[in-house]
């Protein structure tokens, strides 16, 4: 994907979106102006151009492009740092927002065309199944996946999962003692990193910089790195030392997300009781998921 986007460049990514799902004209000629694989300089012309095209001051639908990151578009930290040109307009702006709510899928958002990354660590802490509700989710074809287990995980997965833990196809395993894994370097930094679930030992090495084996070391690099590091402990009660480790974690920029289920969706199966966590860890990941209806809208 990179060699589609130049230095200088942007590119309109997917399809535009029809004018049958926007809410006015303005909004339906905002998503048909950009073309899959147009490419805009960073003025706001289109590529070859001997003009560039000037903002309109009146908002119009169809002048003004103007060039961000995705971050700014989906209201968090960019998974990718692809960029692409989206009008001007306000009226534009707002349905590009709306349509980057996880309510439904929307080619302007990068987490919907851009492929990740993504190590998926399991500790010795009870809760085995999280970890297999994740790997079910997350699209081998999609997704680079890469597992990695601490010692004392074998002998939780033996006891909650007889059948044993189930890999997506693809998806590589990593020796715990071994350095050789490509994202044990900053320089070959992967897009997230989740560790679920995640043994109170784990996290306090983790907020203290041990990295003494390869799934430490890989959560010490998301970290330096800047990266999506999320941490799902499945631990209570809480002590001081686990809070302060957890103030050590937020402050260097992990995501704490206890294994905490909700019930207001009425699960009736273990499944759907772990899947209301698996899909808040999905949504801090940017994949789209289907597990569990989002909170209604309250009504007028």
């Amino acid at each position: 994907m990179s060699e589609a986007f130049a230095k200088n460049r942007v590119v309109a990514p997917l399809s535009p979106l029809s004018a049958g799902r926007a809410r006015s004209v303005a909004e339906a000629e905002a998503a048909e102006s950009l073309t899959p694989g147009t490419l805009f300089n960073w003025d706001g012309s289109r590529a070859g151009d001997e003009q560039p095209a000037k903002a309109s001051r009146s908002g119009s639908a169809t002048t003004g492009l103007q060039p961000f990151n995705t971050r700014s578009l989906c209201g968090r930290r960019a998974l990718t740092q692809v960029r692409f040109a989206i009008l001007r307009d306000t009226k534009a702006a707002r349905w590009a927002k709306r349509a980057c709510s996880m309510k439904f899928a929307s080619p302007y958002c990068a987490r919907n065309f851009a492929a990740l990354k993504i190590i998926v660590a399991i500790t010795g802490a009870s809760g085995a199944i999280y970890t297999q509700r994740l790997l079910d989710n997350l699209h081998p074809t999609q997704h680079e996946l890469h597992v990695v287990l601490s010692n004392y995980a074998h002998a939780v997965i033996a006891e909650e999962l007889p059948d044993g833990l189930r890999l997506p196809p693809g998806a590589k395993t990593h020796n715990l003692k071994s350095m050789n894994a490509p994202f044990a370097s900053g320089s070959n930094a992967f897009d997230a990193m989740v560790v679920i679930p995640c043994s109170m030992g784990t996290l306090g090495r983790i907020a203290h910089g041990t990295s003494e084996d390869v799934l430490l070391r890989a959560a010490d690099v998301m970290l330096k790195e800047g990266r999506k590091l999320i941490l799902v402990p499945r631990e209570t009660p809480l002590n001081l030392v686990h809070v302060k480790n957890f103030e050590l974690l937020l402050q260097a920029g992990a995501t704490i997300l206890p294994a905490n289920p909700c019930f207001y969706t009425h699960p009736k199966t273990i499944e759907q009781v772990v899947d209301t966590v698996v899909a808040r860890v999905l949504d801090h990941l940017g994949v789209p998921q289907k597990l569990m209806p989002r909170w209604a809208e309250e009504k007028e």
